[in-house]
Order: structure tokens, then C-alpha cells, then sequence
């Protein structure tokens, strides 16, 4: 157990710090893009796991490591909520509306293309004879 701990801790301080480097790229603007990237980027990567987790579902480490840690970490609904909610405080209604779309719309996209991507992936190893599930 307590390994399991120490997986999804190094993927958590990974993620963070992709997210906290993502913040201070995006801090200059008035439209909350860091969130955006950070939850579009998340979506992406954490589907694209989901794919190889079925193909490789033994690796308990990676799965915990990369997406609990790495992806739980690096995706926050909370500070979609926050900034939505400070938008609208500043009376930017339809930014808030255009924030809201973008990031639902990017992340639903993103997972879309991201488990598109992990199942090519995986029927392009079983080509090769790298099938790990036999």
C-alpha cells in the first residue's frame, strides 16, 4: 500500500509541476488559458492511458503513477469553477460562457482523440507481435 502511495505521489508532484509551469506561461493574459491547457492536456493524456492501461493492465505502478498522480493532478475542476466564477464577478458573462464551452468542449475533443490514439497505438504493437495481453 504504501508503495501505491509513493506511485501516485511522484506522478502528482509531476503534474504539478507541469501545471504550475503552465500558469506561469499563461499568468500575462486576462482569459484563464492555463486552465484551459492544463484540463485539455489532461483529458488527452489520461484517455490515451486509459487505452494502454487495458493493453498493459498489469503495470499497477504506471497506472497509478501516470493517472491518478500525473493527470489527477495536473486537471483541476476546481479552478474551472473559480475562474468561471471570478469572470462573471468582473462582469464578463460571455467570457465566462466562452470559457466554460472552450474547456468542455476541448477536453471532451482532446479524450475523444486521446483513446483514438491509444487504441491505434495498441492495435499497431499487436502488428508488431508486442501484445502483451497473450
Amino acid at each position: 500500500m504504501w508503495t501505491n502511495i509513493l506511485w501516485v505521489a511522484l506522478g502528482g508532484a509531476l503534474g504539478t509541476l507541469l501545471r504550475y509551469g503552465i500558469n506561469l506561461w499563461a499568468l500575462p493574459t486576462g482569459y484563464p488559458i492555463g486552465t484551459v491547457l492544463e484540463n485539455i492536456i489532461g483529458s488527452f493524456l489520461l484517455a490515451f492511458l486509459a487505452a494502454l492501461f487495458i493493453f498493459y493492465s498489469h503495470h499497477e505502478w504506471f497506472r497509478l503513477s501516470a493517472g491518478v498522480g500525473f493527470c489527477g493532478s495536473l486537471t483541476t475542476m476546481s479552478t474551472f469553477s473559480a475562474d468561471t466564477f471570478l469572470l462573471i464577478a468582473r462582469d464578463e458573462a460571455l467570457l465566462a460562457l466562452l470559457y466554460g464551452g472552450t474547456t468542455f468542449i476541448g477536453a471532451l475533443f482532446s479524450a475523444f482523440l486521446g483513446l483514438y490514439l491509444g487504441r491505434y497505438l495498441i492495435d499497431w504493437l499487436k502488428v508488431k507481435g508486442l501484445n502483451e495481453r497473450e
